[in-house]
């Protein structure tokens, strides 16, 4: 009976970290994730590099929001909206990922590897 009971809380935990919900309260997706996203229009997507970056190339109607600025702009964006997080590589969004959800916004979405990995559309 014990042995089940560890093998139940193992699944258990396994689940879990399969869902991509990291333990920060957002859910990591990858670069195809986050396209389906858009495309069904489940969320805004919101880059958090610098103007240099985005002018450079960035996901069509996204909103530019650098990582610097976040803190003082949150009262920009909707708390209840559902947001993909988007960087170069992954580390900032991440950042900013933390920053959104430490001020009790709900629904967001970190796209690993970032624009690094984005083989879409770009503007």
């Amino acid at each position: 009976m014990k042995r089940l009971s560890y093998f139940l809380a193992l699944i258990f935990v396994m689940l879990l970290t399969s869902c991509g919900v990291s333990s920060e309260g957002y859910s990591n997706v990858t670069a195809e994730e986050a396209k389906q996203l858009i495309d069904n229009k489940e969320v805004v997507v919101l880059d958090v590099r610098t103007p240099e970056e985005f002018e450079e190339g960035h996901i069509p109607n996204s909103i530019l929001v650098p990582v610097q600025k976040l803190e003082f702009r949150l009262n920009e964006l909707g708390k209840e909206e559902h947001y993909l997080v988007v960087c170069r590589s992954g580390n900032r969004s991440t950042q900013a990922g933390e920053i959104l959800i430490n001020n009790k916004f709900t629904n967001i979405y970190n796209m690993t590897g970032g624009m690094n990995n984005w083989p879409y559309e770009i503007e």
